[in-house]
């Protein structure tokens, strides 16, 4: 945020913005003059103030520059069209005999139509840049200029009344348009206070969103840190091919006073998917091996950046396969494992949590055919789609006491862009060709068994797990804990939190990580 930095979307709209005037000032009649000099001189400097602060402030940051891939650009939009029809309301000024009902009246019928525009579009231009100096420049502006064209408009009409739909009308456009800011308000307010702390956790250290190339494709890494000293810890999402980088400062905010967060959206998905859609739009090159020799190439990348031996792997579900296949043949980069929501079986868990769910159901008397036949369709098929299915059916008789933010911490993100809204919407598109993306990744997981892979961990190995979770059952992994063999093995529970217990509970979350690795 704050990047100094010629403008030429802000220079585009001083122009828009200082033309009309110009030209109107060079052309006034008497009576405009006259009205100049009986008007609030106290709201004319207040005007001229806010006009000045808000010209300056959307030249020197560069912020206010396209970017086609932030989903903000909406908002950059709808400015634009409203300094376009405020052209409009000048042209149709101009091309008027230039009396003063023509040069106040609203457009549509809506009063300070006018004057509004350009006040509503910086407004929302200082949303799309994220930056407070031109919303709070912008506000000055606002109270003088509606408000010396508001009293202008009253001297006018006086107390005329206007007809029954145009006042409906003007309520109904009114209540949508304060519906919009507020919504815009709160959103952007989110985001800004984000950006700000951020800014202020990271001013020296590392904070940056960038294209690594590894295993010859460039994939996007977001990197998080307040000291480049600090040990480094790499993140691996679940799935597969379900990125969440552009949340997880939700519990890494609460880790980088200590560690070093590195997050990757894995070949095939997300960001690195839609950057690479040109030359593997089939995800040909997208396997379990090739995710192994990725995951190995950004290891030595973030060892060679930060000038460490190891580092720490931290999976969540399907990254849990992933990293610890990883930390069982690399125990030579890796300090320790931490497996959040561990995946011991696929199979083996959801026959878990269906057992569990019958049980519920039986002693409840409720009808357990649907459940029996989604458990059957499942064991026929082997289909995602059958799975999800059954897994919404035992969601009934496993709830959750504590609600999942991802959401919320997705609208709220500084770091939210188009691609992760259009990955996320092909995740809720149809599922078959959704599986068939990364058809791989998934064969693969629904194989994995953790006792064939090995049990002997020559590094710490800590487990985090929601005790309401029933996708990757809390018993199955207490189980696995047991088995396996480590210089160290804890686990922890994070109550009432279900499958994503990092964004349900991040505090309570990142703390356990702390605590953990201090052992």
């Amino acid at each position: 945020m704050f990047h100094l930095g010629f403008s030429y979307v802000g220079f585009i709209y001083l122009l828009m913005f200082l033309i009309p005037d110009i030209t109107w000032a060079k052309h006034q009649t008497e009576e405009d003059r006259q009205d100049a000099q009986r008007g609030n001189k106290f709201l004319q400097i207040t005007e001229k103030i806010g006009a000045i602060l808000v010209c300056c402030c959307i030249l020197i940051f560069s912020d206010f520059n396209i970017r086609f891939d932030s989903i903000w650009c909406i908002w950059l939009l709808i400015s634009f069209i409203l300094m376009i029809l405020y052209e409009v309301y000048w042209l149709r000024h101009f091309v008027s005999k230039k009396v003063k009902p023509d040069f106040d009246k609203g457009i549509c019928e809506i009063s300070a139509a006018g004057a509004a525009l350009p006040v509503c579009a910086f407004f929302l231009l200082g949303i799309y840049g994220c930056n407070f100096l031109v919303l709070a420049a912008d506000i000055v502006l606002g109270i003088g200029r509606i408000s010396i064209y508001l009293q202008r408009r009253k001297e006018i009409q006086g107390k005329q009344n206007d007809k029954l739909p145009i006042r409906i009308l003007k309520w109904t456009g009114g209540i949508a348009g304060m519906i919009f800011i507020i919504i815009s308000i709160f959103m952007a307010g989110c985001r800004n206070i984000n950006y700000i702390n951020h800014y202020r956790m990271i001013e020296d250290g590392v904070d940056e969103g960038i294209y690594v190339t590894l295993g010859g494709q460039e994939q996007y890494v977001l990197i998080r840190g307040m000291d480049k000293d600090n040990p480094v810890i790499i993140y691996l999402h679940g799935g597969p091919s379900a990125p969440d980088t552009c949340v997880t400062y939700g519990f890494s905010d609460y880790l980088i006073d200590e560690y070093t967060i590195v997050a990757w959206d894995q070949r095939g998905c997300g960001r690195t998917y839609f950057h690479n859609i040109e030359n593997d739009p089939s995800n040909a090159a997208v396997s379990f091996e090739q995710a192994q020799t990725d995951l190995d190439e950004l290891v030595d990348y973030v060892l060679e950046r930060f000038g460490k031996a190891q580092v720490i792997i931290l999976g969540h579900s399907y990254g849990t396969i992933l990293g610890s296949e990883y930390a069982l043949a690399h125990p030579d980069k890796v300090s320790a494992y931490i497996g959040s929501a561990q995946v011991v079986s696929l199979e083996k868990m959801d026959i878990y949590a269906y057992e569990d769910a019958l049980q519920k159901a039986e002693d409840a008397g409720d009808d357990t055919s649907e459940l029996t036949d989604g458990f059957q369709a499942l064991k026929t098929s082997g289909d995602i789609t059958d799975m999800m299915k059954l897994r919404s059916l035992t969601a009934k008789y496993h709830p959750v006491s504590v609600s999942d933010q991802t959401i919320w911490m997705a609208l709220a993100s500084p770091y939210l862009n188009l691609d992760d809204i259009r990955w996320f919407l092909k995740q809720l598109g149809d599922m078959g060709e959704y599986y068939a993306l990364n058809k791989q990744l998934f064969e693969y997981t629904f194989a994995f068994d953790a006792y064939a892979k090995g049990l002997e961990f020559e590094m710490p190995v800590y487990f985090i797990s929601g005790s309401c979770d029933w996708i990757c059952p809390v018993d199955s992994i207490k189980e696995y804990a047991g088995d396996i063999s480590a210089p160290e093995v804890r686990m922890e529970l994070t109550e009432g939190c279900g499958h994503n217990q990092q964004f349900s509970s991040p505090e309570e979350f990142a703390e356990i990580v702390k605590n953990l690795l201090k052992l």
